[in-house]
Order: C-alpha cells, then structure tokens, then sequence
C-alpha cells in the first residue's frame, strides 16, 4: 500500500484578525488527500467541545486525536479510514507546545506510529532540550515511527549565512547559539538518535517551508522549518517528497504544508 503523509502548521488555527482561512485549509487537504495529517498550531480547537477540531475533521473525512497545549496552540493527528487508530498519546508537558501521537492498525511495514510535534520557537537550548526527549521517547519504539511537524530550528549541514543575515536581531537570537553562532542543535538531535531527516534523503532543492506569499510570517526568512523524520528502515521506503506550493498554501497559513509518499 501507498500512505501518503502531510504535516502543515496552519498558523493561529486558521484564522486571525484579517478573517477565517479554514475553507481554504480544508481545499488544500482535500486536494492533496493524505492518509495521516499532522497539524501545528491549532488555537481554540480544542474548546466549545472540540467544534473547529470535528468541523475540519468532518469536512476532510478523518478521524482526528488531539494533544492540548497550555499556551493555547494544540496539535493533532488525523487518519483517514480504513486506516484505524489503535494508540493514542498526547504530551502537554515538557514542550513548548504539545505533541500527539497515534499508532495505526498494522500495515506491511507493521504498526506505524505518527508524531506531530511543534518545538519552542524562541529558544534554541530549549528547544534542543524538546527535541533531544522527543527523540528519545519515541524515536526508539519499536517499530516504524514518523516525527513531523514545526520544529522552529534550522538544519545541520547547511550553511545559514545568508537566511540568518535577513533577520532582524530579535528573530536572529532565536536561531543562534550565546556566540552568535547558527545553532542546528534541536534538528541535530533527531540525527544523533537514528532518525533520518527525509527531505536531506530524498527532496530536491533547499525545501523551503516558510514564509508564504501572502501568509504573513515577518519573524521568518527563507528558510526551513517543517520536518519528517523517520528510522532508516521506513526512510527506505519514501517514494517522494514535496513542498505544496500555489494556490491557497500561499494565504492559508505562513508556512507551507510538506508531503510524503510511502510504500508500505
């Protein structure tokens, strides 16, 4: 079988100020229809009964697990059937935000577990801090694992001169170390435990997941900060990988959703 895995920040739960993005978040997954979708940043969609949570859920047709957060930006999960959630957890401490993770019914590859996480965005120490458990946790279950979602850190192994150079000092700090030096630590972690950064594997181009066109996002520069890690046996079995661009990923939210095709 084919699964099809999209991760996507949809910034301040689809809406703002300047009006609900929802429909076109909505079109945008319709369109692409993945199997798992990993959503950061979902302000209010756990209250009033989970109202926005079921109404996106609905509309796309999947089942979706929540992880809340205390700073009012959950994440969630959401499979498509007849994919079946057979595991669930939600972490609502030790990150800056949460993270949710479902383990779905046994494919060829055996159970697949899923995280969408979303790291600090402020600080690298503690963000390097975040990902070194997060790894840990459950970069080591048994099993195929996916880790995806925002991670707020830039990779290692690339050179950030020129992305850091546009910042501005207050958005600069959030990506450097006490010596003004590029700080990879956080994304770096997820390495060091055996996971594979699946764009460096198989991607072209820098993957450039933040700002959009029309999204906002003036704390970014061109940069990379949406992530799918996964152990190197599943990271064997990508079959492609892209950065969903044009149409309403350019207003729906200020970063762009990331796509992975698996054979499983």
């Amino acid at each position: 079988m084919t699964m099809r895995v999209m991760t996507w920040n949809i910034k301040t739960g689809g809406y703002d100020r300047f009006g609900d993005r929802l429909a076109a978040i909505i079109d945008v997954v319709e369109r692409e229809r993945p199997d798992v979708l990993a959503l950061q940043e979902l302000r209010n969609f756990g209250v009033r009964g989970g109202r926005r949570l079921h109404a996106l859920a609905g509309a796309v047709g999947m089942t979706p697990h929540l992880a809340r957060s205390a700073l009012g930006q959950p994440v969630a999960v959401l499979v498509r059937p007849p994919l079946e959630i057979t595991r669930r957890v939600a972490v609502t401490w030790r990150l800056h935000h949460a993270a949710a993770a479902v383990t779905v019914a046994p494919t060829q590859a055996g159970p697949l577990t899923v995280v969408s996480a979303h790291l600090n965005p402020f600080s690298p120490p503690r963000r390097r801090r975040e990902a070194v458990w997060l790894a840990a946790r459950f970069g080591r279950r048994r099993g195929p694992v996916l880790i995806a979602g925002d991670l707020n850190g830039l990779d290692p192994g690339t050179d950030h001169t020129e992305t850091l150079a546009r910042l501005p000092g207050i958005h600069h700090r959030r990506h450097v170390d006490a010596a003004g030096v590029v700080d990879t630590r956080a994304v770096d972690a997820f390495g060091r435990a055996g996971l594979v950064d699946l764009w460096k594997a198989t991607g072209s181009g820098p993957g450039l997941t933040v700002p959009t066109t029309k999204g906002g996002g003036k704390e970014f520069s061109r940069m990379r900060l949406d992530y799918v890690f996964a152990g190197p046996a599943l990271a064997g079995r990508v079959l492609s990988m892209r950065v969903v661009r044009g149409d309403e990923t350019e207003y729906a939210s200020d970063h762009y959703p990331v796509l992975v095709d698996l054979d499983l």
